[in-house]
């Protein structure tokens, strides 16, 4: 019988909010650049309150990397908890209309917190600094786990960040039990080195027992093996997982399993916002992955995704990627 679904992502629910900024202003508002930092509901809205106009969309890393696969045509499903407020409804309004199946439980109108939010801050150069309130986002359940549809999927795909909440680490373990029965594989992506600084323990041992496929760009891989080197630490994460996806910006990405590796060039673009690149790279890859493509393949993918997300603002493809894999002499 075939699976329901082919990619059934977990990690954060969150809106967006993005606005351009300049060094002047992160450092007068002693935000440091160009990584996630987690505040609470008055700093968000301290922040909201002192940037310029801004635009909202949905977010979250996981769930644009289901939204990119989706937009693809990929049959997909996600789970991310959000409160029954407005943002809540914008987020799984934007999930939807991309063809994801989003059933997850809504926290409570009476909930104490609220649907998480990240106001992202873009420098001229296209550099992002993420201001993360997780909201409800941060409670995310073992009961918010559906282990019929897990043991459906082809692939979860988990969301790093995610490590971040106190009851995160059982709801994962109970989906890596769930698709290991039904025969299914996971992905993992380290989604930032602070996050890996913070569960490199936990990380670790999943990374040894239970992960299939890896996603990580230079700085994650090298603040989880602290090798100092990156084909060190590339080697390092290959012995310990199948496959190996490491990003590396305009420098492309490396593509590991077991002896043989692979370079995919990048895609030259101006940058406009970096929001979403890795995202939309895990997206890109994970579909030419179920869709049969050898690794090299999903790479190049992967990076003409993410190419089509930085030319823009917000971390959701616009342009149609299936066009832009064929302008790239891509069969699909």
């Amino acid at each position: 019988m075939s699976k329901r679904f082919q990619l059934v992502g977990i990690g954060n629910a969150m809106v967006d909010v993005l606005a351009h900024a300049d060094d002047a202003f992160l450092a007068e508002n002693g935000v440091e650049k160009g990584i996630m930092q987690l505040i609470d509901r008055a700093r968000g809205v301290e922040l909201y309150d002192r940037i310029g106009p801004a635009i909202e969309v949905s977010g979250g890393s996981a769930a644009n990397s289901i939204a990119g696969f989706a937009h693809l045509g990929g049959v997909a499903a996600y789970v991310g908890k959000v409160k029954d407020d407005q943002l809540g409804a914008i987020f799984g309004h934007d999930l939807r209309a991309q063809g994801v199946v989003y059933e997850v439980p809504l926290a409570r109108r009476d909930h104490p917190e609220e649907t998480g939010r990240c106001i992202v801050l873009v420098t001229p150069e296209g550099e992002r600094s993420m201001n993360t309130y997780l909201g409800v986002t941060e409670h995310l359940a073992p009961a918010d786990i559906d282990e019929a549809v897990m043991e459906q999927a082809d692939w979860i795909l988990l969301e790093g960040y995610r490590f971040d909440g106190p009851e995160s680490h059982e709801a994962f373990a109970r989906a890596i039990r769930a698709i290991k029965r039904g025969g299914g594989n996971v992905a993992l992506t380290l989604s930032d080195p602070f996050c890996v600084e913070r569960h490199r323990g936990a990380f670790s041992d999943m990374l040894k027992n239970d992960v299939d496929l890896l996603f990580a760009n230079r700085s994650e891989i090298l603040a989880m093996y602290d090798l100092g080197d990156l084909d060190a630490a590339l080697e390092a994460a290959a012995g310990e997982v199948e496959t190996v996806v490491c990003t590396e910006s305009e420098h492309g990405a490396h593509v590991v399993k077991g002896p043989m590796r692979w370079h995919c060039p990048a895609v030259p673009t101006k940058v406009v916002d970096a929001t979403g690149a890795g995202d939309l790279f895990a997206g890109g890859f994970l579909w030419g992955l179920v869709e049969g493509f050898d690794l090299e393949t999903c790479g190049i993918m992967g990076n003409i995704a993410a190419s089509e997300v930085i030319s823009h603002l917000g971390a959701r493809p616009e342009a149609d990627l299936k066009a832009r894999f064929r302008e790239f002499g891509l069969k699909v």
